[in-house]
Order: C-alpha cells, then structure tokens, then sequence
C-alpha cells in the first residue's frame, strides 16, 4: 500500500505575543531611559532574557492531523485567522511547527505571497532563473522550460524588465508560472492567485487541474473563492481558530462552513425581532436544499434548488394565505420574485405546522451571494415579514455549454447565437 505524500501529526504553532506598555517610542527616548535610568533598563533586560516578561501564549495551530493521498487536490478554506497560511508555511518549511511532525515524500513547490523568491532589481529573465533554482530546479531544467514559462505568463514584452515595476498581477502570474512548470509532486497555492484578473485565474484553475489528472501530482490549495475549491478540489479541510473542524468531500464541507457562516451573521429566523405582522402565522425555518433534496447553502449555477420554509400556525382562523419570496443579490437589488399565486397555487394553512417548498428549475443566477427575504399575507392583511430571511450562494456551474460564466449581471438567460 502506498504511504500518503503528507502526513501532519499532531501539528500545532504557537507564538508567543508580547504586550508592550504605551504606544509609539522614539529612538530618542530610548536612548533618554537609559541615560536617566540605567540600571532599571538592564533589570528589563534581565527580565526578558530570563523570559520573565508578559507574554502571552498564542496557538495558530493546534493538534492539526490528516493524510493526503498522492494525486489528490485537497481545498483548505475557513475564516481569516483560521490557521490557514499557517500551515501553508510549515508545509512549506518556512517556518517550523512548534510541537507535531510534517511527512512530505516528494519535492514541494509552493506560491505563498506575491514576489516571494524574486529580486526586485532583477528583470523578469533573471528571476525565472533564480526563482526556479530557489524552488529545486536545475538550471538545464528551467532553460528547457523557459519559453513554456514565458508564454503561460504572458510577459514576453517585459521579460528584460526589473520585476520592481511589475504589477502585482504580472507577479502571481510569473510566480505561478514558475512554480506550476517546475513539475513539484507537491504544489502548495495560498489566496495569492486572487491578485490576478479573471481569465488569468481561470487559466491557472485549468493549469491545476492538467497536473493533477494528467501528471498525477498533489495540490494543497488555500482560498475564499467557494466556486474554485468547488471546481478543483475532491476532498476540503475546514479550520476553526487553528483546528480542524471538519475533513470530507468538497461539497458537504463548503455547506458547513457556509451555514456557519450564516448563523454567526444572525440568519436564524426563529429567533428574529425585526420582522413585520400581526402574529397569527410565523415563519420558523428556511432552508436551502440541492437537487438531491440535501441541505445545502452553495448551489452550483444551473442546477435545480428549492428554498423550503416552515411556517407556525398561531391563529386558527387564518386559511387561505399567499407566499411571496424576494431574491436580492448583495446590494440588496431585488433580481427575482416567487409566489404561490402567480403559478396558482393556493395554500391552506391546515395544520398548526407546515412546510412549502419552492422549487427553482435550473438556477439560472449568477455566481454570487443572495439574500431571501419572506412575506406571507391573508387577503392583504401582512401576518409576516422578514427581510433578509436566508442567503445562499450561488457557485460557478456549467449552465453554458462553454462552461464559461458571465463577469456581469445576475441573471443567466438561456438563448442561442444565429448568423444569417
């Protein structure tokens, strides 16, 4: 059986935070201290040599363990401050772990932070040979390479240029260039790949993807953008303040972080107070399920998806009752309206609880975050209003052919292109 290409055993970071007394200190006042008091400056000193400081004891990391398979693209996400670049460092041996091991079996390649490994005075020829050598590759190696690094990046005119007047996009994309051609067993990408425009993110996504299915080497890859991990990854590691807090198969992962992530922003419609009504029927719950009728808060445009919400009956004599759902995209612009009478369908409350599902054929929205807002009405009179109900997110799918999606607008219409 072949061993995992990383293997992280009880892995943990600390660091350990000073607390320093008053704010900015000029040189001046140092070199004033010491002349007035110098003796209580060598006892400070003494202090800290002896480690009797304050300081505080901060875990980045903290009994971190997982296995990664060789192959495998394994999608790291969580909120800032997770831990996530963290770790990128230390599988990068950058920085060591304070307590735990890290098994890497074949040789790493890593794009952590943009420029890392160029010379500003340098022209971008030079640091595709310094960067590669810094990366493990030989010279004969990297001038096979050259012209294929060249083109992919897109910096032919440049070439002889001091990188120190290079965009940060011209950067990610000579770096990516560099370390994805250098044909690591191990390539580990932080968020840096969001400093580059669109097609040039796409091209690195289908980069990842070619080393991965055709040359079989591994990628450990950090980032907020759901759609991507979604994209390229099979398995995904969610950290929480420096934990891991779930490990699994992409989807079911980014639907738990995403629902965290919500319920931390105060979605939780049972207990809201800012809603409109008389009372006599609420809303309890509104949820988000996938095609398979599975809770799910990211849906991959162009698949069907239902918004199901549970209402309690609190007045019996309430019957008949209309359900209107607004869609608003993140800038609170209403793109879509849904009502029970509009597809007439009439709906009598009956029992004291009851769910009603709406159910939205093909999403034909944007990738994107969206907000539901609620109103439920009898004959006009307002029994329930909530605005901002429930979010989901809307990832990059396949509703086009191409596989291609729109950089603008919400909507995504189905139509055909015709020349006569």
């Amino acid at each position: 059986m072949e061993k995992p290409i990383i293997e992280v055993k009880n892995l943990g970071k600390k660091y350990d935070i000073a607390h320093m007394r008053g704010g900015y200190v000029a040189l001046r006042d140092v070199l004033a201290g010491i002349a007035r008091k110098p003796f209580a400056f060598l006892a400070r000193r003494l202090r800290s040599a002896a480690g009797m400081e304050k300081k505080e004891a901060f875990w980045a990391l903290k009994n971190v363990n997982f296995t990664v398979k060789r192959g495998e693209v394994i999608g790291v996400i969580g909120a800032n401050g997770a831990g996530k670049s963290t770790l990128l460092k230390i599988l990068s041996q950058i920085t060591p772990p304070t307590e735990g091991e890290v098994i890497l079996r074949g040789r790493v390649g890593s794009l952590l932070e943009v420029g890392t490994g160029f010379h500003p005075e340098l022209s971008g020829r030079e640091n595709i040979f310094l960067n590669g050598a810094i990366l493990g590759m030989k010279r004969a190696e990297i001038a096979r390479k050259f012209d294929e690094i060249v083109a992919f990046a897109g910096v032919e005119k440049f070439l002889d240029t001091p990188v120190k007047f290079y965009s940060s996009g011209m950067y990610v994309r000579l770096a990516f260039s560099v370390a994805a051609h250098m044909e690591p067993d191990i390539l580990i990408i932080d968020e840096v790949l969001a400093v580059g425009d669109s097609e040039f993110q796409k091209k690195c996504l289908g980069k990842m993807d070619e080393i991965t299915k055709n040359e079989g080497r591994t990628i450990f890859f950090v980032s907020h953008n759901m759609g991507a991990i979604q994209t390229l990854c099979q398995k995904c590691i969610l950290l929480e303040h420096g934990t891991v807090a779930m490990i699994g198969e992409t989807q079911e992962v980014i639907n738990a972080y995403v629902r965290k992530a919500q319920s931390a922003a105060g979605f939780d419609i049972s207990g809201r107070t800012d809603r409109r009504g008389d009372g006599s029927l609420r809303v309890s719950d509104i949820r988000i399920l996938d095609e398979k009728g599975s809770e799910a808060n990211s849906i991959s445009a162009g698949k069907d998806f239902t918004i199901a919400l549970r209402y309690e009956l609190k007045d019996p004599k309430v019957s008949d009752i209309t359900i209107a759902l607004g869609i608003d995209n993140n800038l609170s612009n209403r793109i879509a309206f849904l009502s029970n009478s509009l597809v007439g369908k009439n709906i009598s409350t009956g029992s004291e609880s009851r769910e009603v599902r709406f159910r939205i054929h093909d999403a034909p929205l944007n990738a994107g975050d969206y907000y539901v807002t609620v109103f439920i009405d009898e004959a006009g009179k307002v029994l329930d209003w909530v605005q901002k109900a429930a979010t989901f997110s809307i990832l990059p799918g396949h509703f086009y052919a191409s596989g291609n999606m729109p950089q603008q607008g919400d909507m995504l219409l189905s139509y055909g292109v015709e020349t006569k």
